[in-house]
């Protein structure tokens, strides 16, 4: 097999017609979220086994886009309302982000034996580049890190999704988008919005701009209940195919042979992460109206774009997850730095 897709690959373009036979394989089986789930399969398993494969150019910023701009179609005004009523959650479930993180950066440093600074920011449920800059600072081993990510973002896109469908957990979904039909006289509208959105949140130098640069701006046009186009659904698709491929494209033959006491150290912190937000998940949803499988999807330490992506193909509460996941990077972005000094404050205590 890898002989015949090494003359597809030898353009980066060319990776992207066994991307779609392995979405469209993982669609025929069934599988939650295929289009991002097979190419991502595809690609890094065929990573790993040695062939050089690489996405397109602005693959992962194109696919974040597509799926931000979906996303903020959402946010209607009885969606807004909604969503300051359940204030008090969204909140929790974010904040509880940073605890998290140093137990399983804990547990990191106790299973691999790394430094402090490696150790906590390998394990909070961030982005791998934020994550990254932000150790290097602190003089952590970014290639583990940036590993440690990829693995925690695979390992929660391949699991939860197929969880919950497992378990029957598909809703109605009583969040629906304002516009649910294609409209190509406010398709300009829609796109000229969201990638303005993604421009200025590149400009300003926010991490994950191209995904919350469209949600925020699209978002914003739709709470005022001006009606945009919806997006069709092979664009859609062909978002969350770039995202997989993209994701599959960070893993390298000598992932798991690199550091292996790390790696596997990581692979138990998110695990525990998992443990732990559908522990929260529970909590909240015994506590409020909310609904599990809503909640352990805002719970889970997965991307914006992936989890809610995963709350959009199941009909579980796609502002609620996005609105937990959005506001969890905020959290982590002001207060990862300053819960770091106490980190490592706490552990040398321990040690003296």
């Amino acid at each position: 097999m890898e002989t015949a897709l090494r003359p597809f690959v030898t353009h980066r373009f060319g990776l992207l017609l066994p991307a779609v036979v392995a979405a469209l394989i993982a669609s025929w089986l069934h599988l939650p979220l295929p289009w991002m789930i097979g190419p991502l399969l595809l690609v890094g398993g065929l990573r790993i086994r040695g062939l050089a494969l690489q996405p397109p150019p602005g693959a992962r910023q194109a696919g974040q886009w597509v799926i931000g701009a979906a996303l903020g179609l959402y946010f209607s005004p009885a969606v807004v309302v909604e969503l300051q009523r359940n204030a008090p959650l969204i909140l929790g479930v974010a904040a509880c982000s940073l605890p998290f993180g140093m137990i399983c950066g804990e547990l990191v440093r106790r299973l691999s034996g790394c430094d402090r600074a490696t150790a906590y920011f390998a394990s909070l449920p961030g982005g791998a580049s934020e994550m990254a800059v932000l150790a290097e600072r602190h003089g952590g081993e970014v290639d583990l890190i940036a590993a440690a990510h990829a693995l925690r973002v695979a390992v929660v896109v391949a699991t939860i999704p197929l969880v919950l469908a497992l378990a029957g957990a598909h809703g109605s979904d009583a969040y629906t988008p304002l516009t649910r039909e294609l409209d190509w006289q406010r398709m300009p509208l829609l796109l000229a919005t969201s990638l303005a959105g993604a421009f200025a949140l590149r400009a300003a130098g926010i991490a994950n701009a191209w995904v919350l640069g469209p949600l925020f701006a699209v978002g914003l046009v739709t709470a005022t209940g001006t009606p945009l186009s919806a997006l069709p659904a092979w664009l859609v698709n062909g978002g969350q195919l770039l995202i997989g491929v993209a994701l599959g494209s960070r893993f390298s033959p000598d992932f798991f042979d690199r550091a292996p006491r790390f790696m596997a150290a990581a692979l138990a912190s998110t695990l525990a992460a998992l443990v732990l937000g559908a522990a929260l998940a529970l909590l909240f949803a015994a506590a409020s109206s909310g609904a599990a499988p809503t909640l352990l999807l805002a719970a889970a330490p997965g991307g914006i774009a992936e989890m809610s992506v995963t709350a959009r193909d199941l009909q579980l509460g796609v502002p609620l997850v996005t609105a937990c996941h959005v506001l969890r990077v905020v959290v982590l972005s002001l207060g990862a730095s300053p819960c770091f000094r106490l980190f490592r404050h706490r552990q040398t205590r321990q040690r003296c």
